[in-house]
């Protein structure tokens, strides 16, 4: 294992850590509180964002727009990471691009960044799985990709479950169904919006909502990089 494996296995450790960390309070008095801010949000507002992500899971499970390249098969953990993080920039310009865009431009366009920044997120999830030489073509290797969606974007319980998922992989997916309507999607969209809303409705504010929106857009593609990067690390066994 060479240094840079090392500082690589040494990151995933850490971020293992995080993942295993029990709910704390403040955790689930935030999970509480959005709740009952969710009561107060125009329930049209839900309807956009819940349809969103409904059609961005039927997306990501039977398209083939977001399938671009064949899986990277040779190259090291080091060329595949630079790539990776090559990407992720280019991914987080465009985020922030649309945050800004549509955060001046009032409600309307502040409710259009939502299905925008779905594309952006998923296109880079695919992109990134490549890049680690898994084919996307494969159904399974997209819910692996939902899975890691959910880690980046849940409440720290939720987090927990998906983690227990994802580490036990090979297990777990022996038991996927073949119906993706059994696919539990409600809980994965609750869960994101959950995530995203507080940020996002101040996005909708006029006079901040260009900066918040930029912003924003650029912490949720800075963790979900991290997420996706450590996740895919762990299907290496040299790293785990």
């Amino acid at each position: 294992m060479n240094s840079y494996e090392q500082k690589a296995k040494q990151e995933l450790r850490i971020w293992q850590q995080k993942m295993l960390k029990k709910p704390s309070l403040t955790g689930r008095l935030t999970k509480r509180l959005q709740t009952k801010a969710n009561n107060l949000i125009p329930e049209k507002v839900h309807e956009v964002v819940t349809e969103a992500n409904k059609q961005m899971v039927k997306v990501v499970l039977f398209g083939s727009k977001y399938i671009t390249q064949r899986p990277l098969r040779e190259g090291t953990l080091e060329e595949r990471e630079r790539l990776v993080g090559e990407k992720l920039n280019t991914y987080k310009k465009a985020a922030i691009t649309s945050g800004a865009g549509t955060g001046a431009g009032g409600i309307l366009l502040g409710l259009a960044d939502y299905p925008i920044l779905l594309s952006i997120k998923i296109k880079f999830l695919f992109d990134t799985a490549g890049l680690y030489g898994f084919d996307v073509r494969d159904y399974r290797e997209r819910v692996y990709i939902l899975h890691i969606f959910q880690l980046a974007f849940s409440s720290e319980q939720r987090r927990l479950e998906v983690y227990q998922q994802i580490i036990n992989w090979d297990d777990y997916v022996r038991e996927l169904p073949s119906d993706i309507n059994s696919f539990d999607w409600r809980t994965f969209q609750q869960e994101y919006r959950d995530y995203i809303d507080l940020a996002k409705m101040l996005q909708l504010v006029p006079g901040i909502g260009a900066i918040v929106g930029a912003y924003a857009n650029y912490r949720f593609l800075d963790k979900l990089g991290e997420t996706a990067i450590n996740a895919n690390r762990l299907r290496f066994p040299d790293l785990r």
